[in-house]
This record gives structure tokens, sequence and C-alpha cells, in this order.
């Protein structure tokens, strides 16, 4: 731990989307409380690109993660890499590293318990819980009585193609220069690290993904709110069309541990013009309603809108803040490192959220006699 107001000197492992148009941009916006001083990717020309141009000289940047944790010289470390984060979260732990780690923490619960002893060196990215329309629903909500409170959750997510929502980004092409032979390596110990979380079935696998990559963000409101679901009751999953994309959609639901419903409905629609997520929470007296927009735009405000009864009518109230989630998630992960503060996500929730995950792919099983095996077959 550094003291309070210590500008922190931060590694980045993973230079791909998020890292290009949030982290690294935040970073350099609040540099009152971050250095960027190291870099790692797979690709040379990206290292090579953003090592200009946020300052961090040739020595420091590395293409593979491992070798940059290794080296040392940072006060902590940012994993942005694609799939599971245990094997490199360990490792910046054993160094002493604290991780702020973009989701999914893993694959599987076995290496979310070789990470639990460092819990409260580790944050996991769901900006969403850092959102000031999120903090402002969860004020609104303790006033009317906490989780007890809520009679029901519904959540639509209406996901556009990732090009529909970087269009504005003017990202370069994909790199050219991977190293065959290390992403082939990578892309092994994913096969591995999912056949050890739900088994082989293909559709199990693909909507394994689909929650712990993005409606992981959706369960970790879930948690913030209410507690995470006390059971999982139904689950679908339908393409768009007979020949639409690979990714289906997914529909959930199934009891709170207060009593209440969720309901979570996970539309893949590439070519809805924007990205759009509505998580709303009902209670006796009326509904506390947040629009997500694409998370990629920075700055853009979530809208909370909270509904209730008033002299016999409908009153309802705004509110919108501009002030951006992602820095918020960075100035909390400051406050981890500097003085201790407790992450809203740490080890053991990420951990919560997998097991969420298998819990759902178990109920997929069980609904669609599709084989399912590793860890969330064995779920107790």
């Amino acid at each position: 731990m550094t003291e309070p107001g210590k500008r922190i000197r931060i590694a980045v492992a993973g230079l791909g989307v998020i890292a290009r148009t949030v982290h690294l941009p935040l970073l350099q916006r609040r540099a009152d409380l971050f250095e960027v001083v190291a870099l790692s990717d797979l690709s040379p020309a990206r290292l090579a690109e953003l090592g200009d141009r946020y300052g961090v000289e040739p020595p420091r940047r590395h293409t593979d993660a491992a070798e940059m944790v290794g080296a040392g010289g940072c006060d902590a470390v940012l994993l942005a890499t694609s799939g599971s984060h245990g094997d490199l979260a360990a490792a910046a732990l054993r160094q002493g590293l604290p991780v702020l780690c973009e989701k999914p923490l893993a694959y599987t619960l076995a290496e979310a318990d070789r990470l639990a002893d460092a819990d409260a060196a580790l944050m996991v990215g769901y900006m969403k819980q850092y959102d000031p329309a999120v903090t402002e629903a969860a004020r609104l909500l303790d006033g009317l009585g906490g989780a007890a409170a809520v009679h029901a959750v519904e959540v639509t997510v209406l996901h556009a193609a990732g090009e529909q929502q970087l269009t504005f980004a003017n990202l370069p092409p994909a790199p050219r220069d991977l190293p065959a032979g290390a992403v082939a390596r990578l892309r092994e110990a994913d096969e591995r690290l999912l056949d050890a979380a739900v088994g082989a079935d293909p559709g199990a696998r693909i909507l394994y993904q689909i929650l712990i990559n993005s409606i992981s963000h959706d369960l970790s409101l879930l948690r913030l709110f209410t507690g995470a679901p006390a059971t999982v009751d139904h689950v679908a999953t339908w393409p768009l069309t007979p020949v639409g994309p690979a990714e289906p959609s997914v529909e959930i639901s199934g009891r709170l541990a207060s009593g209440g419903r969720y309901g979570i409905r996970w539309l893949n629609l590439p070519d809805v013009p924007a990205y759009r997520e509505t998580v709303i929470l009902h209670h006796a007296r009326g509904a506390l309603e947040l629009v997500f927009p694409s998370p990629y735009l920075l700055n853009a405000p979530t809208t909370l809108t909270a509904v209730d009864r008033h002299d016999g009518g409908e009153r309802r109230a705004e509110f919108r803040s501009v002030t951006e989630a992602f820095e918020q998630e960075l100035v909390a992960f400051h406050a981890m490192v500097t003085a201790g503060a407790r992450p809203l996500t740490g080890v053991a929730e990420g951990a919560a959220d997998l097991r969420t995950s298998q819990q759902v792919v178990r109920r997929y099983g069980e609904l669609t006699g599709a084989a399912i095996g590793g860890e969330a077959a064995k779920l107790t």
C-alpha cells in the first residue's frame, strides 16, 4: 500500500479495443493519479504506436504480459488482455502488485480460488457499479428499504455489433503481426479452461462466454442492488435467424434472495443502430429505471428515472451525470491501492458471478439435454 494521493505507476497488459478507447485515454486524463510506465501486447506494431503516444520507453514495451509483470518497476497492473485473467492476476499478486482486472476475472472457480488469499489487492472491472446513476439508484433503493423492497428486476440488453458501437473511434485495422504460435497457445489454454468450466458442448460454451464476457455486468448490478440470484429457473437461447449471428440471444430468470424475481434478456441484434441496456427495479410504489448507453462512449450519461406515486398521480424524477463510470472506477482503484479501500467487486464477488454463470449453464443443460461437464456439472 502506498500513501493516499500518491501517483501510481501502472503497467497495462493488452492493448485492444477497451484499452485503446477507454483505459489509456482515461489514465492519461487522470495523470494526477496515474503514470503509465509499461505496456504489453502480442502486436509489436500496437506496442510501437501506443508506446509512442503515451510516452512509454521502448525497454518497457513487452510482447509477453507475464514478462512485463515480472519486470517490476510499477506499483499496480491493469489487465485488459483477452480470455481468462487468472494466471496473470496470480503472477501480479505474487509480485505484490495490486490488480485492476477486466472481466472475466477467470474462466474457472479453481482459478478464482487460487486468488482468494489476495482478495483485498484485486478489483474486477465492473465499471457500471461506479456509474453515478447507479450510485444514486442504490441510495434511493436504500431509502425504500433496500433489497427487501425489490419486487422484480427486469434487464434488457440490445447488443449491437462491435463495429456499430465503435464507428466513432476510427480505430486502425486489426494488426497483422500477431505471432501465430503465441495466438495458438493462448487459444488452446482458453479451450482447456472452458472445458474445465462447463465441458465440451458447443452451445454451453457459447452461452458461458456470453455470460462471463457481457451478462456479467448485469449480474454485478444484481449483486449490488439485491444480492446474487438465489435460483436460476429458466434459461433459453435462440438465434436471430436460421443463418443469423454465431452468438444467440439469451433469456434467464429466477428468484432473488429477498423473494422477488429477476429476468435478464440479452438480445444479440448486430444491426440495431445503438447499444442500449435497461435495468428496472420494481418496488411497491413505483420503479427505478436505469438506461445505459454504449460503454465506449466516454462521459455519455446513464439516465436514472425514479417513478413513484404522488398526490394520487405519478411523479417522475430524472437523474443524469456526465461523470464517467470508467473514470470513477479508476479513482476507486487508486483508493484501493493507496488507502486500502474495499472494491465493490473483488475476488469473492467475481467468483460469485462465475458461480452464477455456471448455474445458468447447468440449468441450460437440464432444460435442453445438452451434456454439461466440468465445474458446472459438479456445483452443489
